[in-house]
C-alpha cells in the first residue's frame, strides 16, 4: 500500500526587529513589512539600548537600525547587535564618515531614505538574512568608488510589476489605467495612489522613506500635470470619478 508523503515543512517567516526613534517611520516600516507571509516584525524600538534588548529578547533574523536616535544611536550599538543578527542600517544619514563606520563596525547593509523602493526593501531584507549585502547608491559611492561603479545590488524597478506600494491600498488597480494619460513618474503615481487612499504628507512621506519636502515637491508637480488645485480634485482625477475624466477623452 502506497503511503502519501507529507507535505514539506513551511518555512518560518524571516523575523525582524526595527529601531528607528521616529515613531511615524517604525509604524510605517512595520505596517508594510507585516503585509508579507514571510516576514514578521517581532519587536519595535526607539534607541540602541531597546534595540539590544529586543534582540536578545527575541533572537531575530534581520534588525533594521537607524542611525540617529537618543541616549544610543544606531553606530554605537553595532558591535552588540551583530554578535545577536545580521544589521542593515536604514537611516536618512548618508554621510561617507558615517556609513564607512557603519561597515566598519558590521553592518550587513546601509540603506538610505528615498534612494529605494518598498519592493527593493523587502528583497535587501531578504538579501541580508542569506548573507548577501545591500547599499543604495549613496551608501555604495561612501564605501568605495570602485564599489559604487560596480553596485547593482538595488537596480531601478521599472513597470507596474515593480509598484512599491501596491499592497498599501485597494486604488492602485483603479488608477492604473489614467498613469500613461497623465504622464507621472512611477514615484508620482506612488504618491497619488496614497493621496487617493487619504493619506496625508506626513504619512506618505514615512511609507516612501521620503522627507515630507520632497512629497510637498512631488505634489507640485502632480497637480501641474492633473491640472488640480486639491487633493480632492486630484483623487478624482487620478481614479477616473471626475467629469470628463476617462481615458481617452479630453
Amino acid at each position: 500500500m502506497k503511503t502519501s508523503e507529507s507535505p514539506p515543512p513551511a518555512t518560518p517567516p524571516l523575523r525582524l526587529v526595527v529601531a528607528d526613534d521616529n515613531p511615524v517611520v517604525r509604524a510605517g516600516l512595520t505596517a508594510l513589512l507585516s503585509t508579507h507571509a514571510d516576514i514578521r516584525v517581532v519587536a519595535e524600538a526607539t534607541n540602541g539600548h531597546e534595540a539590544q534588548e529586543a534582540a536578545r529578547r527575541h533572537r531575530p533574523d534581520v534588525i533594521l537600525l537607524d542611525v540617529r536616535m537618543p541616549g544610543m544611536d544606531g553606530i554605537a550599538a553595532l558591535p552588540h547587535l551583530v554578535r545577536i543578527a545580521p544589521v542593515m542600517m536604514l537611516t536618512y544619514s548618508g554621510e561617507s564618515e558615517t556609513v564607512r563606520e557603519a561597515l566598519r563596525r558590521g553592518a550587513a547593509g546601509y540603506l538610505v531614505h528615498g534612494e529605494f523602493t518598498t519592493d527593493e526593501l523587502l528583497e535587501a531584507v531578504r538579501d541580508v538574512r542569506r548573507g548577501r549585502p545591500r547599499l543604495t547608491p549613496t551608501a555604495a559611492a561612501a564605501a568605495s568608488p570602485s564599489l559604487a561603479q560596480a553596485n547593482d545590488e538595488l537596480p531601478t524597478v521599472t513597470g507596474n510589476s515593480g509598484e512599491p506600494l501596491s499592497q498599501v491600498q485597494s486604488t492602485v488597480g483603479q488608477s492604473s489605467s489614467y498613469r500613461s494619460r497623465f504622464r507621472l513618474s512611477r514615484r508620482e503615481a506612488e504618491i497619488m495612489d496614497l493621496i487617493a487612499a487619504g493619506m496625508n504628507n506626513q504619512q506618505i512621506a514615512a511609507t516612501c522613506f521620503i522627507s515630507e519636502k520632497t512629497v510637498k515637491n512631488h505634489i507640485n508637480r502632480i497637480f501641474a500635470k492633473l491640472h488640480s488645485t486639491s487633493r480632492a480634485q486630484a483623487a478624482a482625477k487620478w481614479l477616473g470619478t471626475a467629469p470628463g475624466s476617462h481615458p481617452g477623452r479630453s
